[in-house]
């Protein structure tokens, strides 16, 4: 049933209301970061003199750069761990037969019940004793093993049709040349998904970070925002507004370049 032209305009109004309601913080954030130490103490919410000053004072107090290399780094080695194994852990689960194949997975799928923080002494226990803390290992191989990677990729391999891998084998293709060559192309829209997913979460993480460093040389850059926050005066909203608009300059580059790819993923993994 279509709706008629009113209804529509009063569907986009409420549309742009709710766009506008959720984005508010954000752009307050924003016009704060531009703002003098008295336009912050009034309370104005449009610059009365646009300056950059508060993100120069945001570099030079604190090493940013540093944090955000760090980041990306971490935000990078996470997404390509958990890209790796879960593809292949989806791989054995779909095309490898093996007693107990499917209660192993549902006990896999099951640990995603379990919340992380249940789990974040163990794991701090475990990278203390390797000798891991302040380490890019110690904040990385933690996050490597994905519940929900392997079970996003093991119903996008469900798709693939079972013929293929017969085919391969009559070929004389290994599973591994098969997963490669094969697996790893039709499944591109899932991955792009899940890589965007892992790296935002990556990006985004506090407490463990907190918790696996001691020193700057290889914290992140949330922490070093929490260190911005926690170290200034009220006087100075603006300077740890601009520290924030630096913060989510990545996250929205990525979601904007894999937008398209990653509505497809959301709308293939809704029809599966």
């Amino acid at each position: 049933m279509t709706l008629t032209w009113h209804k529509k305009l009063v569907f986009y109004l409420l549309l742009i209301v709710s766009a506008f309601v959720l984005f508010a913080p954000a752009i307050l954030a924003f016009l704060m970061s531009f703002m003098t130490s008295a336009d912050t103490l009034t309370g104005k919410v449009i610059p009365s003199v646009w300056t950059f000053d508060n993100y120069i004072q945001a570099f030079q107090r604190f090493p940013l750069l540093n944090y955000s290399f760090n980041s990306l780094l971490v935000s990078l080695a996470i997404m390509v761990g958990q890209l790796i194994l879960s593809s292949l852990a989806a791989y054995a689960f779909v095309f490898l037969t093996f007693k107990g194949r499917d209660t192993l997975f549902f006990l896999f799928v099951a640990t995603m019940m379990i919340p992380f923080e249940a789990s974040i002494i163990p794991n701090f226990q475990t990278i203390r004793e390797l000798g891991l803390v302040n380490t890019y290992p110690g904040l990385t191989l933690p996050f490597f093993a994905m519940a929900f990677g392997t079970f996003l990729l093991r119903q996008t391999f469900k798709q693939i049709p079972v013929e293929l891998k017969e085919a391969s084998e009559i070929l004389g293709m290994g599973d591994f040349k098969f997963y490669l060559t094969v697996v790893l192309p039709m499944a591109r829209t899932s991955l792009v998904t899940l890589g965007i997913y892992g790296f935002l979460t990556s990006w985004n993480m506090y407490l463990w970070p907190l918790l696996a460093t001691t020193n700057d040389t290889v914290r992140t850059v949330q922490i070093g925002l929490k260190q911005l926050q926690s170290q200034e005066t009220l006087n100075q909203w603006g300077v740890v507004m601009a520290g924030a608009v630096i913060v989510i300059l990545p996250t929205l580059i990525l979601l904007f370049l894999g937008q398209k790819k990653l509505q497809q993923g959301l709308a293939e993994g809704a029809l599966k």
